[in-house]
């Protein structure tokens, strides 16, 4: 998401929302001041003209939650860090300014994302939505918080993590994968900074914004989208593509994690090779050199990941694309019984993959 965010032009329906010099504090008292807010969220007529498709929640608006500070910026949108004065729950709030989204790809964006938030409510693994309110200028989006921070930071203080503790992420994100995939749902988005922690140590994807809807079986699409050093090859070579490119960006943040750095560096004494081009070629061209000290399950389930060729890619043949990951020997060592690990099996969406692993011997116990 890009840092800068535009200025509010819009005077006399100015938000007044806390600026990063306030994150050092703790609490933001519910006397601030909302004088300069019209807040209209009782009003559930379209956000603006041509979203019909974003319904407001009745009976909450901007004076039920106190700001307590900004905790992630784009250029459409704040993310902010609040309390909900009623029981005092904490949340993130996402602000989008209405301007942003008048043209009508926006509006569909911005549609896509509140869906994908509700639908995500329902399942453990991915960050869902509380409440949606709008005032004149700004729509509000009410999500989770999870407060654990993100797998980009954690990878960053210990470089590289134990193949049992990538297991263990990797089987809650294909959760969540699948649980998006069986609603028609491409995420698209897979990185390691999407990828949250809870204070359990669970995971979270978040971050909706470029997320596909609509699809059914065998159903594809062509925008070109998504972060570079996980954009799949069929997206890369122009191609229609469907689901496959989630389980591709899952292979790469694997690799990430069990290797401790990207599978496409470029190592190079040329300085005018390390851009965004070589890169795509070297997605395209290079094979991918697994590291030796990986054990041989780590290094035939990234390769199963990282086949450049959807149709021969784990997880993407069309009636077992699931089924070949839960049965893959990766997952033979499984945590999800492992006495030490989170209560992973309390959460009623992977009954069904605890029960395929123990029923089907995978699970050392």
């Amino acid at each position: 998401m890009p840092s800068q965010e535009p200025q509010v032009e819009d005077k006399n329906d100015k938000v007044d929302l806390p600026s990063e010099e306030n994150d050092g504090l703790a609490y933001v008292p519910s006397t601030w001041k909302h004088d300069s807010l019209k807040d209209d969220s009782g009003d559930i007529k379209p956000v603006i003209d041509g979203m019909d498709g974003i319904k407001i929640s009745q009976g909450l608006g901007l004076q039920d939650f106190d700001l307590i500070r900004v905790i992630g910026r784009g250029s459409y949108a704040k993310v902010l860090l609040v309390r909900l004065k009623k029981n005092d729950q904490i949340y993130a709030m996402k602000v989008v300014k209405k301007k942003f989204v008048h043209d009508h790809e926006n509006t569909n964006w911005v549609q896509t994302e509140k869906h994908v938030f509700e639908q995500a409510s329902s399942n453990p693994f991915l960050v869902g939505l509380h409440s949606c309110f709008q005032t004149r200028s700004h729509l509000f989006l009410v999500i989770e918080y999870v407060n654990g921070g993100d797998l980009l930071f954690h990878m960053q203080r210990k470089n590289k993590l134990p193949e049992e503790q990538t297991r263990f992420y990797a089987a809650e994100i294909c959760i969540a994968l699948n649980f998006l995939h069986e609603r028609g749902i491409i995420y698209r988005d897979l990185k390691l900074d999407n990828v949250l922690l809870d204070s359990e140590g669970h995971i979270k994807l978040t971050d909706y914004g470029i997320c596909k809807e609509g699809l059914g079986p065998g159903d594809t699409t062509r925008t070109f989208c998504g972060t570079p050093n996980y954009i799949a090859p069929e997206i890369l070579r122009g191609e229609e593509y469907g689901f496959s490119v989630d389980w591709w960006a899952l292979g790469v943040l694997m690799f990430e994690m069990m290797v401790g750095r990207s599978p496409f560096d470029i190592i190079t004494d040329k300085l005018d090779m390390d851009t965004e081009d070589d890169l795509f070629q070297v997605i395209l061209e290079k094979p991918i050199q697994i590291p030796r000290f990986l054990s041989v399950k780590a290094s035939h389930v990234l390769k199963g990941f990282l086949n450049k060729d959807p149709k021969g890619r784990l997880g993407c043949q069309p009636q077992t694309g699931f089924s070949d990951i839960k049965s893959h020997t990766f997952f033979r060592d499984c945590p999800l019984t492992n006495s030490t690990a989170p209560s992973l099996a309390m959460h009623p969406a992977i009954i069904d993959f605890v029960f395929f692993l123990l029923s089907s011997n995978y699970c050392n116990v």
